[in-house]
C-alpha cells in the first residue's frame, strides 16, 4: 500500500519546526493517498521536504499529531519500547517514582496517551484515535519494563472518560484493562498516605503533577494556622498537617472529595488539627472575612476556570476574583499560595491578575518563589499545552 502523504501549506507548521507535536486542520494543502482516520501518515513541507510521520484524524481540529521526526521510521514495537523505556528512564532519574506520570503525551512523544503509576497499579487515558491502536501494546512494554526494576503490576484500569474524547470521534470509556482488581489504592507522598479511588476519582485519580508544590508548603505551614481552598482529598492541607501545622481548614464543594479528605486525615492521624467543610469557596470566603477570620497562610489550589483560549477574558475576571477574597484573609506577614492549572492562563497573565488583586485590596506582595508542574510531567518547549501548571508562593504584607 502507498504511503500516504500530507502536505503543507506554505508559511504552516511552525510548531512542529519548532518542536511541538501538533498539526491544525487550516496547515495542511493537500492530502494524496487512500487512509482511515487514525492512520499513519507521512508529512512533508510546502516543497515536498519530509517532516516526519504521525497520525491523522479528519474529526479533530488537531488533524494530525506527530509521532516520529524520522520520515522512514516504523512504528512498530521496537519503536514504541523505546518511547517507553525513555520515559521510565527520565522518571527514575527526576523523581520519585512510587507514584507519578509515567507517560505524559506529547512531552513523552506518544502523543494523546497518559499512564499514571499508583504504586503497583497504572491508570491509562487515551485521548487521540490513533493511539488507540497502540494503547495495549504500550500497557504491555511497560509493564516488562517495570518488572525489570522488580515492579510487579497488579492491576491496569482505563480512565478514558475525558471530554476530550468527543473532540476525536471517540466514546468515553473506563474499565479493567485486563482482570479486575482492587481499585482502592494507598499511596504515600511526601510522608503523607492518600488512599485513591481510580475509578471514581478525578482525572485519573489524583494529582500527581503539585507533589513538590505541596513538598514546598510543609516548611511554610509548620506552627501556622492554614486554609487550603479546592482541597479536593485534602492534599495541600494534609502536607501542612503533616508539617506541624497549628491548625488546618480544608474547603471543597464536593462531598464526595470532603469524606476521601477526612479519611486521609484519619489515615495520618491528622483528625484533630486537619478538618474539611463541603462549601462553595467563592460564598464561604466572604464569610469567613466578615467573621474577622485570619489565617497564617491561605492556598488557592482551583480547578481550571478556562479550557480555551476564547473564555480566557472570563477566567481572568474568575483567578481575580478568588485571589482578592483569599488575600483578605491572610493575616499581615502571612503567606498567600495562588495557582493555575490552565495551559492558556499563562505565567504572565496570572502574575498580572494576581497583582491586581493585590493592589485591589490594598495588599503588598513578597515573592516567595514560582514553582511549575512536577517533572514527571515535563513541559516539552515548543508544545505549549504541556505547560499548564503556575504556582506562586507570597508573603503577604500590609500596605502602611
Amino acid at each position: 500500500m502507498n504511503q500516504t502523504i500530507v502536505t503543507l501549506r506554505k508559511g504552516e507548521g511552525r510548531t512542529i519546526k519548532a518542536g511541538g507535536a501538533w498539526i491544525f486542520d487550516n496547515e495542511i494543502d493537500t492530502i494524496t493517498g487512500s487512509f482511515h482516520n487514525g492512520d499513519l501518515v507521512e508529512v512533508h513541507d510546502f516543497d515536498g521536504y519530509p517532516m516526519g510521520r504521525g497520525f491523522i484524524n479528519q474529526n479533530s481540529k488537531i488533524r494530525i499529531r506527530m509521532m516520529s521526526r524520522k520520515p522512514d521510521t516504523q512504528i512498530n514495537e521496537e519503536f514504541l519500547e523505546m518511547r517507553v523505556r525513555n520515559a521510565w528512564e527520565y522518571r527514575k532519574t527526576t523523581v520519585d517514582t512510587s507514584s507519578c506520570r509515567v507517560i505524559f503525551g506529547e512531552a513523552d512523544f506518544l502523543p494523546g496517551l497518559v499512564v499514571d503509576k499508583y504504586e503497583d497499579v497504572l491508570v491509562v487515558q487515551c485521548l487521540a484515535l490513533g493511539m488507540e491502536q497502540f494503547k495495549q501494546i504500550i500497557v504491555d512494554i511497560l509493564k516488562e519494563v517495570l518488572a525489570e526494576d522488580g515492579i510487579i503490576v497488579r492491576g491496569v484500569y482505563e480512565r478514558s472518560d475525558a471530554n476530550e474524547r468527543t473532540k476525536e470521534g471517540l466514546p468515553k470509556h473506563k474499565g479493567f484493562i485486563g482482570d479486575p482488581f482492587d481499585t482502592n489504592v494507598e499511596i504515600v507522598e511526601n510522608g503523607v498516605h492518600y488512599m485513591v479511588d481510580v475509578v471514581n476519582g478525578q482525572k485519573t485519580g489524583f494529582f500527581l503533577d503539585q507533589k513538590y508544590n505541596r513538598l514546598a508548603m510543609q516548611r511554610i505551614c509548620k506552627g501556622k494556622r492554614v486554609l487550603d481552598c479546592f482541597t479536593h482529598m485534602g492534599t495541600f492541607a494534609l502536607n501542612a498537617g503533616i508539617a506541624g501545622a497549628a491548625e488546618v481548614t480544608g474547603l471543597d464543594i464536593s462531598e464526595y472529595a470532603v469524606e476521601q479528605a477526612t479519611a486521609n486525615a484519619q489515615r495520618n492521624h491528622l483528625q484533630d488539627t486537619v478538618h474539611f467543610c463541603c462549601a462553595n469557596v467563592l460564598d464561604e470566603l466572604p464569610k469567613l472575612a466578615a467573621a474577622g477570620e485570619k489565617y497564617d497562610v491561605v492556598i488557592l489550589d482551583p480547578p481550571a476556570f478556562t479550557k480555551s483560549r476564547e473564555a480566557t477574558k472570563n477566567a481572568i475576571k474568575g483567578y481575580r476574583e478568588i485571589n482578592m477574597k483569599g488575600l483578605k484573609l491572610v493575616k499581615d506577614g502571612g503567606y498567600l499560595a495562588t495557582c493555575s492549572c490552565s495551559h492558556f492562563m499563562t505565567e504572565e497573565l496570572l502574575a498580572k491578575t494576581v497583582k491586581e488583586a493585590a493592589k485591589a485590596v490594598h495588599k503588598r506582595l513578597r515573592q516567595v518563589e514560582f514553582r511549575t508542574q512536577a517533572p514527571d510531567h515535563p513541559i516539552l518547549w515548543a508544545a505549549d499545552e504541556s505547560y499548564y501548571l503556575k504556582f506562586f508562593i507570597f508573603q503577604v504584607v500590609e500596605e502602611k
